[in-house]
């Protein structure tokens, strides 16, 4: 990164590597100040506010009148505003009307606030900005220092007291540490070799994000020609996140203009170290955010090379991270089915009964069928029942045979990402300190979630029910199961849904075995696999059933999943006695 700082598209962001201000002289004088400084000043010349108005008046020119207020900003670390005026300076004028210089500073300060605000330090040992501070401490030195400047100039020169405090993040949002890995990447793929790899995560929660979109749409088309060779890739502008999808390698590329969708990835996918996918080319490559001018979405196995490769236009129609994760899960899962695996677009549970007992259930179904929803409400209701609670995976899964030939699940993510919509009250707040939040203000608001550790999603977990979530049908109990193959079939490969508003369908809709992610680009790939694992899970005495989560019925977006979730917990544990479901939960 050439740069000391940039502003995209309301990211922010500060190389540590080229400058790090440790004073408040430093921090007001950098040319980053400036920056922001004028883009406040834009921002407000645009809309012709009456603060501008006001600063206008003492320099017609938005750069010189930029320039001016970060001098008077910088005299005011050492002098009051009395003295400041009473010194005879040319930024005095400046502070003629006390009131609208406070509201010039605080409305800077919370400018600042608004951006997503983010630190990138160079593992290196020739950088200068950085010096030797340990990344993690100079974040938390640097979120001080802001809050020291705003409050030294706020409290000490403008005369204002405080008497509540609120330490707000002030500094960055979230921290990257990156490093130029030369990857062993085939010659097609030379084009990425100069982008820098994220190392390091660190997120100063609560992370809240906004995207230009909260909905996916369609699904990813398959196409015959490589969409990332011959392509050219600044690589100021990107960085590459090492993701472990299952036991897969993915380099997935983001656009600096995304931040925020590449970061979130942290909580949803296992971050791979260097040694993990150093010397090797990785099974997948996603190129997220290139600027084309186009509305590319596709995908393509590159059999020559063994990998598939993705690549996503930069567009305000993608802006939404719900394209970021499922078109990582789109490759894996082609990849899989290569492999005679069947991906699952579902959730694994497993429980712990009070008597030794382990139950491994999976609930399949589309987005917005009540997965997610139903397994939260397990893990709340059933805690009298149940000793221990564990989620393996919540949205995509793998169905494979062992050595033995009998059927296990594997996950692929190591968090969730769970609408808030359709959580208990208050759920999401209990996460507060570990969470990305998407959107939250909006329908469809999204939390990505860390949920479990990537040893326990890639581990080959037995079976005991594996269940299709079916929101939309009222009819017959919550939890029943089939007593032949081809019945089941039916029901999970027409995957139908009462579509929520998750995506742009909307009323009942069906994809083909709830899986537009890979099945149903690869339906003739798929079909027999499908067919040859419903056998064998009758044949092992797999219990292979139906759960009425109800989620898309109006009216019964919290009772539907609660139903299901006491359903499965007087199946697993017998007793048909367990409270009834039109109690009060807290009686």
């Amino acid at each position: 990164m050439a740069y000391k700082f940039k502003i995209t598209r309301g990211n922010a962001v500060l190389n540590f590597s080229q400058e790090y201000c440790q004073s408040r002289c430093e921090l007001i004088e950098s040319d980053s100040f400036l920056k922001v400084l004028q883009k406040f000043i834009r921002s407000h010349s645009r809309r012709e506010t009456t603060l501008y108005m006001y600063l206008h008046q003492f320099n017609e020119d938005d750069i010189a009148l930029s320039r001016d207020l970060q001098n008077t900003l910088r005299m005011l670390l050492v002098l009051t505003d009395e003295q400041l005026i009473s010194s005879g300076s040319d930024y005095a004028c400046y502070l003629k009307d006390k009131k609208m210089f406070r509201k010039f500073v605080e409305g800077l300060y919370t400018f600042w606030r608004k951006l997503q605000r983010y630190a990138v330090v160079f593992n290196e040992g020739r950088s200068e900005g950085f010096q030797n501070v340990h990344f993690t401490t100079a974040q938390a030195n640097f979120e001080e220092l802001v809050l020291k400047t705003y409050r030294s100039i706020e409290e000490t020169a403008l005369g204002k007291s405080n008497k509540v405090y609120r330490q707000i993040t002030a500094g960055v949002n979230a921290g990257l540490m990156v490093t130029n890995f030369r990857s062993n990447l085939p010659y097609e793929y030379r084009c990425l070799d100069d982008i820098p790899f994220i190392e390091q995560v660190i997120i100063h929660p609560p992370f809240i994000a906004y995207s230009k979109r909260n909905k996916r749409d369609g699904v990813f088309p398959e196409i015959n020609y490589n969409p990332i060779e011959d392509h050219k890739f600044d690589p100021d502008q990107w960085f590459c996140y090492p993701a472990k999808i299952g036991k897969l390698i993915a380099f997935v590329y983001f656009n600096v203009k995304f931040m925020a969708q590449g970061v979130a990835l942290c909580n949803l996918f296992e971050l791979a170290t260097e040694e993990e996918y150093q010397g090797r080319k990785p099974d997948l490559i996603y190129v997220y955010g290139y600027e084309d001018g186009e509305m590319n979405q596709a995908f393509y196995q590159d059999e020559k090379n063994g990998m598939l490769v993705s690549l996503l236009s930069a567009n305000d129609y993608f802006d939404y991270f719900g394209y970021m994760k499922k078109m990582c899960l789109t490759l894996h899962n082609v990849y899989q089915l290569n492999h005679h695996n069947l991906p699952i677009h579902g959730a694994m549970i497993r429980l712990k009964l009070h008597d030794g007992t382990q139950k491994n259930i999976v609930v399949m179904g589309d987005s917005g069928a009540g997965k997610s929803e139903t397994i939260e409400q397990i893990k709340g209701l059933g805690e009298a029942y149940i000793e221990d609670t564990e989620t393996i995976y919540d949205d995509m899964g793998l169905l494979h045979l062992n050595e033995e030939g009998k059927i296990t699940t594997s996950g692929t993510e190591v968090g969730a990402f769970v609408r808030l919509d359709d959580l208990d009250a208050g759920y999401s707040f209990k996460e507060l300190d570990r969470s990305v939040f998407l959107n939250p203000d909006q329908q469809n608001a999204r939390v990505v979630i860390p949920i479990t550790d990537w040893e326990d999603v890639v581990a080959e977990h037995h079976v005991d029910m594996f269940l299709y979530a079916n929101n939309y049908d009222s009819d017959g109990a919550p939890l029943d199961f089939f007593d032949n193959v081809d019945d089941a079939l039916k029901v999970f490969r027409a995957g139908q849904r009462m579509a929520k508003g998750t995506t742009t369908e909307y009323g009942l809709v069906g994809s083909y075995f709830a899986n537009p992610f890979g099945p149903v680009q690869r339906q003739e790939q798929t079909e027999p696999i499908l067919r040859e694992y419903f056998e064998k899970m009758f044949e092992q005495g797999i219990r292979v059933g139906q759960l009425h989560t109800r989620l898309g019925i109006k009216g019964n977006e919290k009772t539907g999943p609660k139903d299901a979730a006491y359903a499965i917990l007087r199946d697993i544990t017998g007793d048909t006695e367990l409270k009834a479901l039109s109690q009060d939960d807290d009686e």
